[in-house]
């Protein structure tokens, strides 16, 4: 095929730290390597669905030293909005895919790169069937449950933060005899919480993968007050566990809609009574998000964009980007939009969980 002058690049779904490791790589690569423009598409698949596009060139100059270290999009994104079920001001939807096939003509793509998570691939391969467009995908999510990758963009640095949590919390803990409840994100997927407890020291770790019962935590809190004589506790929750009655927790935004939400403060008041511990949570939330990148989310990231661009100079489209075995590779787009990646029961980081003696409540 004959080489693509002009390339997009969009970020899509919720944002996370190392997003602008991946933006200025791909703007190297295709710059410095190859000699081509790369467009930066604004607020995801919304600057395509605007008329004319809302996109702003990126050049080498627009990336100092600092936007490596930048948290964030600096293209900016969205997680609301499925353009094939778009929800619009006078209460209807309506399929507004082909705005986003006139926005990529409009500006004149050989090729677009599409930053985001499970959601946004499964949006991007229905784009690609039905109109054509050519994409290579990176994924990016803290919750690290894309398939096919052991490493999504901004995962690292928001297992870090939480570690750092649980580091600050098991200070205040024992200084006051307390359980400290963190709650953390993790939808579907347990891995934040998983990864921040082994590391954090936590005494109980809870994920959507592993229901829990309120019996099972309460012997963990008396096992550790007879047995190891110590009068505090650690534990983490991802956001997406279900109560014992299988209920998850949400609340609701301004705009109508649901996030989850709540099984920290359904835990704090449930142990206390259960164990006659005194009990508080804390919520983590979107800090999880920001703040500067990891090592980790800034070497992969430059990987991931690097290895994106010269996907698009052979022409090899609908690809992920992804990381395995130490070493960036990629998968064809039709196996990684799927059904999230959930914790491995069996896995290595579970057994080391609980060859430590950390409960998940399931004992």
């Amino acid at each position: 095929m004959a080489q693509p002058k002009r390339i997009g690049i969009l970020t899509s779904g919720g944002d996370c730290a190392g997003l602008n490791a991946v933006i200025r790589a791909v703007v190297f690569r295709a710059v410095h390597g190859y000699g081509w423009e790369v467009m930066g598409i604004k607020r995801g698949t919304l600057g395509l669905m605007t008329s004319p596009p809302d996109a702003v060139a990126l050049t080498l100059d627009k990336f100092h030293g600092e936007v490596l270290r930048m948290g964030g999009t600096l293209i900016g994104t969205t997680n609301r909005g499925n353009p094939f079920d778009f929800p619009m001001a006078d209460g209807s939807r309506k399929d507004r895919s082909e705005e986003i096939y006139a926005g990529y003509r409009a500006l004149g793509l050989d090729g677009m790169i599409v930053v985001g998570g499970d959601g946004s691939f499964k949006i991007t391969r229905r784009l690609e069937q039905e109109g054509g467009l050519k994409v290579v995908c990176i994924p990016k999510t803290i919750d690290n449950d894309v398939p096919g990758t052991e490493n999504a963009i901004g995962y690292i640095t928001a297992v870090n933060v939480a570690t750092e949590a649980l580091d600050r919390l098991q200070t205040t803990a024992a200084s006051h005899s307390r359980i400290m409840i963190l709650e953390v994100m993790g939808r579907d997927a347990g891995h934040i919480a998983l990864a921040a407890g082994v590391a954090g020291g936590a005494d109980i770790i809870l994920i959507p993968e592993v229901p829990f019962t309120m019996a099972a935590l309460a012997r963990k809190i008396k096992e550790i007050d007879s047995e190891w004589e110590r009068d505090f506790a650690l534990v983490v929750a991802a956001e997406g566990c279900a109560a014992e009655d299988g209920r998850r927790f949400t609340v609701g935004n301004s705009d109508g809609q649901a996030r989850y939400g709540g099984i920290g403060h359904y835990l704090a008041d449930r142990l206390a009574a259960a164990t006659g511990w005194e009990t508080r949570f804390t919520i983590l939330g979107h800090v999880q998000r920001g703040g500067r990148p990891s090592t980790t989310d800034r070497v992969v990231g430059a990987a991931y964009g690097v290895h994106a661009v010269d996907l698009i100079s052979r022409g090899e489209f609908g690809r992920v980007v992804v990381w395995q075995n130490r070493q960036v590779t990629d998968l064809p787009l039709a196996e990684v939009a799927g059904a999230p990646r959930k914790v491995e029961i069996n896995g290595p980081v579970m057994r080391t969980a609980r060859g430590l003696g950390i409960s998940f409540g399931d004992d």
